[in-house]
């Protein structure tokens, strides 16, 4: 069995604390598939300090092999032009269930069962956003804090941040979705190619593999699957064009010669087998595709009509994977449902990294909304007033 895999970025900004929580010792935790785990360990970081009134805290949500420790992967979002400020917020932040970096997830040890002693691997539960919004509500209980001032995540965040506004209504006040919808047929079918990938690989073994004898080949190939989802056309075009790999290799002599681009795309799958477990990826892309604001609700409308924070979604122009006519069209529902419901357009050719890509680009109108929210203010009124409010950093309505 793997050890717990820790982020290889050198973090810029500390947490204050960081450290696990166990619960469901007694009792299972009952998950949406029917799976039960017990117990549970969230590993959780902290950046900042809770206020007395307990109410500055910020929830950040990790995107799909993001960790509990922000700081490594959204530091521009700290400090006074970015939207966390560290002598006024408390930003909190837990690695989701079936992730690799010290939550529980497939690489963690069965304590109870007829395989007890062993990795789940394979046999992991399936989880959903909802599941992982649960979880970090126990943690928060545990935290002794009643209600968050916002959540906020991108991608796979926001799908948890948009949850987190659905289910757990009376607990949070702003809530903050960077490239996040129900993914469309596309994304569905880019996620069960990547799967695909990895069960495919030899290696995998039904899941049971061991140190060393990682399905890495599979694990490389979805990740280059998804480097293509995350980027654009544009971007592409821009880096790589159609010169020859940058090493010196010939694709017109050789047929291993590669453009730049197939050498771009192995170095990011053979850098990710370094850092990310095949499992966890499978089981954290199966919730991607699974998350939808109807989930668990009668329809669509009645889950929304629940939510009552203010709501900002940031589409991002050169998104394929998240277009973000499907994030407007989602505010626009939100709207049509009674929800004080913000869409915000981050004009960029990263594509769906964006989000990580250019915070600074999207800070603006973060910070913006959040300050206008505390001081009382309404959502837009009007897309001129909205133009003109935007203006700073490439945003548009």
């Amino acid at each position: 069995m793997f050890e717990p895999i820790q982020q290889t970025i050198r973090p810029t900004i500390r947490p204050t604390y960081e450290g696990d929580f166990i619960f469901a010792e007694d009792e299972p935790f009952a998950l949406e598939s029917g799976g039960l785990l017990q117990p549970v360990n969230l590993r959780y970081a902290i950046y900042g300090n809770l206020n007395e009134r307990r109410d500055n805290v910020i929830l950040v949500c990790h995107a799909l092999s993001g960790s509990a420790r922000v700081g490594d992967w959204w530091p521009q979002l700290f400090g006074a032009n970015g939207v966390f400020d560290l002598s006024r917020d408390c930003i909190v932040c837990a690695n989701i269930i079936g992730s690799c970096y010290g939550s529980t997830g497939p690489q963690s040890i069965q304590k109870s069962g007829l395989a007890t002693g062993k990795p789940f691997g394979a046999s992991f539960p399936l989880v959903t956003a909802r599941d992982w919004v649960r979880s970090q509500a126990v943690l928060l209980d545990h935290l002794g804090i009643e209600k968050v001032r916002a959540v906020i995540g991108g991608s796979i965040g926001g799908m948890q941040a948009i949850q987190w506004a659905i289910d757990q209504p009376e607990r949070v006040r702003y809530c903050i979705a960077i490239g996040s919808a129900p993914l469309t047929a596309m994304g569905l079918a880019l996620n069960h190619l990547q799967r695909l990938a990895i069960i495919s690989d030899a290696d995998w073994r039904n899941g049971e593999y061991g140190a060393g004898n990682e399905p890495n080949q599979g694990l490389a190939l979805a990740r280059a699957i998804a480097m293509i989802s995350y980027k654009s056309e544009k971007l592409f075009a821009e880096r790589f064009a159609r010169n020859p790999n940058r090493n010196g290799e010939d694709p017109l002599r050789s047929f291993a010669g590669r453009y730049d681009i197939g050498g771009y795309l192995d170095h990011q799958g053979e850098v990710f087998t370094r850092r990310f477990d095949a499992n966890s990826y499978l089981i954290i892309t199966k919730a991607m595709d699974n998350f939808h604001p109807a989930h668990g609700y009668e329809s669509e409308r009645a889950a929304l009509e629940r939510i009552k924070a203010r709501i900002l979604l940031v589409g991002i122009s050169s998104d394929w994977l998240f277009p973000s006519a499907e994030i407007k069209a989602l505010s626009e529902k939100m709207r049509d449902a009674g929800v004080e419901a913000e869409y915000a357009e981050l004009q960029s050719t990263h594509g769906h990294d964006g989000f990580l890509a250019e915070p600074d680009a999207f800070a603006p109108i973060v910070r913006g909304f959040l300050n206008r929210s505390d001081d009382g203010l309404s959502s837009f009124a009007s897309c001129a007033e909205a133009d003109a409010s935007i203006q700073e950093g490439r945003l548009t309505q």
